[in-house]
Parts: C-alpha cells; structure tokens; sequence
C-alpha cells in the first residue's frame, strides 16, 4: 500500500470531490451539436481545463473573445444543472480527515459553480479555494496549483495533488508536485500514484518537527514545528 508523505495537499473538485459527470456530459455535447464537433472528441478535450480554453482546443480559429463570451452562458448553464451531482465516494469523509492539515480546492470552475456543485454534493468548501477568477491560465498550466501552494506558505515540493484529468495532472506535475490520480481517466496519464475514489484514501497526521524529519528524511522536513501528513493509499 504506496505511503506518501506531505505538508498540504491540493484537491481538483470536478471528477476528483464531486461527481458531476452527468451534468458536464448533457452540456458540452450540446455545445458540441450547436458548433457541429463529434460529441466523443470533444469530451476528450473539456475535462479538466476552463472552458474558454476548450473552446480554443477545440475551435483554434475563433476569436477568444468569442470564447469568453461562449464560456459565461456555459458557465451559468452548469451552475444551473444540478440533477446527478454527487460525491465522488468516500469524498466527504476524506474532506473531514484535512480538518487542521493545510489543504486547498483548486478548480477551473468559477466561484459559483465551486459553490453551487460542493453544496449539491453536500461537501464542505475548504477555506483556501483556488477558482478561475484566481488565475490567468487554465490547467494544465501550473499557476493555480503554485497559487495554492504559496497562499497556504508550502513549498510546492512538499504538496500533494488530486486530480482526475490529464490537464490536472499535467498541471500538477509541471507546478513540480506529486500527483494521485483519482477515479478511471487517471491511469493514463502518468500520475504517481491512482486510487479508485477517495475510499482508497486514508490521511494520518503525524506530529512536529520530530515526527516529520522521521517521515520525509533528512533535508526535507523544512522548518521546525511544521505539520505534516502521511497518505496512505489503496
């Protein structure tokens, strides 16, 4: 059973907390039909990245104005569908286990969709919350992770990511932190670890400065008193 050892951890939403797969299948494919694009390759696209971003993936020769624009109604049309959002299993009991480790939600939806989908799987909102108002780049680039890392003061050496996305994970590895993949898409892209859902999950906090240097190793620990975590898995 793989052990990782850390100081915070950083959690995708979509795919990795909550599962609102349902709900992002009924509305790309019906931005798909609209723009005439093959359902199938555009869903291979959308998981993980801001959806302006898909869209220039998807559509290179439009206008990004164009996008952002395509993107609000998007955005207020999955704040607005609810129906079949749920918990990834094992999610709210993983989210009460980080009650005192320093951990953050980092998502490429906005505030309100974060809000309104945590809230329909009955999850808690972490108090860090990294959104797509947050940054300028949408995953896979690294900025929301590093933003994380920095507001929570860790070095994004000691973070953990969770992510289901291969634009997550990329984004996670390129921000220089260990990655586990959550849920079936995971496997595929190199993670550095994959864990069915969060049931597979289980967080052990482990004491100061002492304990820390026992679990990470000599020049790793950082500074004296820091808190740290080992995530067992599987």
């Amino acid at each position: 059973m793989p052990v990782l050892t850390a100081r915070a951890l950083l959690l995708d939403m979509d795919g990795t907390l909550v599962d609102s797969g349902a709900a992002v299948e009924r509305i790309w494919r019906r931005w798909a039909q609209a723009h005439g694009l093959d359902g199938d390759e555009v869903m291979k696209v959308v998981h993980g990245r801001q959806g302006q971003a898909s869209m220039a993936v998807l559509l290179p020769d439009r206008p990004m104005s164009a996008n952002l624009e395509d993107n609000a109604r998007m955005l207020a049309a999955e704040t607005a569908d609810l129906d079949g959002v749920v918990p990834v299993p094992g999610a709210p009991e993983f989210l009460a286990s980080l009650r005192g480790v320093p951990h953050a939600l980092v998502t490429s939806a906005d505030v309100l969709l974060c809000m309104a989908r945590m809230a329909a799987a009955g999850l808690e909102l972490p108090e860090v919350r990294v959104t797509a108002e947050s940054v300028g780049a949408s995953k896979p680039d690294p900025e929301g992770f590093l933003k994380a890392a920095a507001e929570l003061g860790v070095d994004p050496a000691h973070c953990v990511v969770f992510e289901d996305s291969g634009a997550g994970i990329a984004a996670g590895r390129a921000a220089g932190m260990r990655v586990v993949g959550v849920g079936p898409r995971a496997a595929a892209h190199g993670p550095d670890a994959v864990v069915r859902d969060l049931r597979e999950v289980r967080v052990e906090a482990i004491g100061g400065a002492g304990g820390m240097r026992d679990a990470v190793g000599a020049g790793d620990a950082g500074g004296a008193g820091e808190a740290a975590v080992r995530i067992h898995l599987g």
